[in-house]
């Protein structure tokens, strides 16, 4: 059913009063972390959407101080599991150890069991452990002997890999890269922004703590209320045109780039950008998607969905540059 303009204004002001913690979070989290507010956003997308993010970046961009950080600002169960490996499942979600005592085995839970998950170069971990913990980022469960244990909400695994190290690492498989609702290259900060890295780190006292400004029922609440902002259907076919040219793109009308697909979107892909344009509408305190929505969140979304041939890897080119391509030619209703 589609809103009247008396819905939409009511939305656009309930939102607008629910969306003010999103500031005072910003603004705490700023005094830790310098720069890198495209990284700080795609994980408030993230939680507002309730999906699970991809970190890649080289070591030392404050990837884990961020993630740290927001989790102490909601007052947020946080764990760091370092990835290695020599892990074992039973290290992340835990294992049934024998009480002498009771003479009986009991449940010791392992880090899993927390809001804020940072999983630590993911991609050093083996086959198993990656397995295990799929079942809790896509289930929401945990399943230790024959309990299956439900998981806390919000619960949000928050990946690191890095992108120059290949020697002992184990590539994500396709099943599990899909699970992430983006994948965010983080950068290196400008020059202004190093400047004052440096003198806040290097200076007795100079780095702040963070202190709770938000709380964890105000981000479910606005969870709930991302799931109610309007997306049109014109809007709708926009994101399944985008998600059909990394399909099809003959019969979408890119045959140039029929060679360099080797496969494209999977419908959660369709999906996540969907929820997620509708995260980047409430975070610009509207009620409804627009399609620059769409736009800005789409190579997040969909750069580790799509498959590079190796004719294209020969020729250089990306997942980014084929989304770019189809963004810049698909028509924007």
């Amino acid at each position: 059913m589609v809103p009247s303009s008396e819905d939409i204004r009511q939305l656009n002001d309930r939102i607008g009063y629910a969306s003010r913690f999103i500031d005072n979070l910003r603004a705490e989290v700023g005094k830790v972390i310098i720069g890198q507010p495209y990284m700080l956003d795609r994980l408030l997308i993230g939680m507002l959407s309730n999906g699970h993010v991809l970190l890649e970046g080289v070591p030392g961009l404050a990837k884990t101080l961020t993630i740290k950080s927001l989790a102490e600002a909601i007052q947020a169960r946080f764990s760091r599991i370092q990835f290695t490996p020599d892990l074992l499942p039973a290290d992340v979600i835990g294992t049934m150890i024998y009480n002498q005592q009771r003479a009986e085995f009991v449940v010791r839970k392992g880090p899993i069991f927390a809001n804020l998950i940072l999983a630590d170069e993911i991609n050093r971990a083996p086959a198993k452990v990656q397995s295990a913990l799929l079942e809790a980022m896509q289930e929401r469960q945990v399943t230790i002997g024959e309990q299956t244990y439900k998981l806390d909400e919000p619960f949000l695994v928050l990946a690191t890999q890095n992108p120059l190290e290949q020697e002992g690492t184990y590539p994500l498989p396709e099943a599990q890269m899909d699970r992430f609702i983006m994948k965010v290259v983080v950068g290196y900060p400008t020059r202004e922004e190093e400047q004052l890295i440096i003198r806040q780190q290097v200076q007795a006292g100079a780095v702040p703590k963070v202190q709770a400004v938000a709380s964890q029922q105000e981000m479910l609440a606005a969870r709930d209320l991302v799931r109610q902002v309007y997306l049109d259907e014109k809007v709708e076919q926009y994101i399944i045109d985008i998600v059909f040219a990394t399909r099809t793109p003959e019969a979408s009308g890119f045959k140039n780039l029929q060679g360099l697909i080797s496969y494209g979107s999977s419908p959660r892909g369709s999906i996540n950008l969907a929820i997620a344009a509708k995260a980047v509408a409430f975070l610009n305190r509207r009620g409804y998607v627009v399609p620059d929505d769409v736009r800005s969140i789409c190579v997040d979304v969909l750069r580790h969905r799509i498959g590079i041939t190796y004719e294209a890897e020969a020729e250089n080119v990306t997942s980014e540059a084929v989304i770019g391509e189809i963004l810049s030619k698909l028509p924007v209703p």
